[in-house]
């Protein structure tokens, strides 16, 4: 009885702690370059993607290898409301906004997760029939289809430029902050960097929140359910069918608003930023964390995102350091670390980093 409240405490103190680690530690990479800084608000972001992605895959058992269809949904949506490009375009939006659309940014991320949501459940739909394999195929499909129309639909009318891309994207404005410039704030300069990864840092708390309270909450229980026997759990008297058309809209909203912050912070998007590998790497955080753990699908993602892109910046000035040259390049250092990592774990902890406890 005694045991239980100590160890409570115990990881109330280490998540503070973290908590407090994170808040300062923007300030500590800075030191380095903002590059540093760059990599922390990406890591965030993908652990709002590999989050949205562990409801369909850890939490329901859903083998979905299109998910960065939601990611692009979400990008796309919000690019076309905060651009000029529609009205440049379309000489009838033109007419109807003189002025710009001047959405909220916050209703566009709202906007965003219900769009990419209903793209869920258009997924959800045809394929609820479909298991392992036959799903992991026509999802990988969903995805690829996409993408295709986003680089196409430039013609015969320009919707999303094609592969030129979406560019002059405005920067988010919430609660009159511009997170294109420096916040001055109790005489403390924090930059349009640190600005996104405080805000990317809010949102993740809160994705994690919802993950944790959907994993306990009677929908949660309905998606191990199908999970561990979706036979059994339709004969338990489960509705299947409402229980997986759930994890895919809940999962794609996820998507969705991380495809919205992305188009704001990067100010440019094009379908070059959807491709299949980005399904594949986020899917591979999913694994590597352990499937349905909320935490470990966390690690895995700053694991599987921050480690290639810390090689990027200094696996050629280590070499150089140590051998007086370039032996490797950096970017097939990254890929060959990336897959030798993926490899490792499969072969020693087939269930992933953390995997949960059945």
């Amino acid at each position: 009885m005694l045991i239980e409240p100590k160890l409570f405490k115990n990881r109330k103190f280490l998540i503070k702690s973290l908590l407090v680690v994170l808040v300062f530690l923007p300030f500590i990479v800075e030191l380095f370059g903002n590059a540093w800084v760059r990599i922390l608000a990406f890591s965030l972001l993908y652990i709002m993607l590999a989050l949205g992605l562990n409801i369909v895959i850890g939490f329901a058992g859903l083998l979905d290898l299109g998910y960065v269809a939601f990611y692009a949904v979400g990008a796309y949506l919000f690019a076309l409301l905060s651009s000029p490009h529609l009205i440049e375009n379309f000489t009838h939006i033109q007419l109807l906004f003189p002025a710009g659309f001047d959405f909220p940014s916050w209703s566009l991320l709202f906007l965003g997760a219900i769009v990419a949501g209903f793209f869920g459940l258009l997924l959800g739909f045809p394929v609820l029939r479909l298991r392992g394999d036959y799903l992991a195929i026509v999802t990988l499909g969903f995805g690829e289809i996409i993408r295709i129309f986003l680089n196409n639909l430039n013609t015969p009318i320009n919707l999303t430029n094609g592969p030129q891309g979406i560019g002059s994207i405005q920067p988010l404005l919430l609660f009159s902050i511009d997170f294109s410039k420096s916040l001055e704030l109790f005489n403390i300069s924090i930059s349009s960097l640190q600005l996104h990864y405080y805000l990317f840092l809010v949102l993740t708390c809160f994705i994690v929140l919802v993950s944790n309270r959907l994993e306990k909450s009677r929908l949660g229980r309905a998606w191990i359910a199908v999970r561990e026997d979706e036979t059994a759990a339709k004969a338990s008297g489960i509705d299947t069918t409402r229980v997986k058309l759930w994890a895919f809209v809940l999962g794609a909203s996820f998507g969705g608003v991380s495809g919205s912050l992305f188009a704001s912070f990067q100010g440019f998007i094009s379908p070059e930023s959807f491709i299949l590998m980005e399904s594949i790497v986020i899917v591979s955080m999913v694994v590597l964390g352990g499937m349905g753990n909320v935490y470990g699908v966390v690690l895995g993602a700053v694991l599987l995102y921050a480690i290639p892109e810390i090689l990027r910046l200094v696996a050629k000035p280590s070499q150089e350091f140590i051998l007086g040259y370039e032996l490797i390049p950096a970017e097939a250092l990254r890929m060959l670390v990336f897959g030798v990592a993926l490899v490792t774990i499969m072969l020693f902890r087939p269930e992933g980093l953390f995997p949960k406890n059945k």
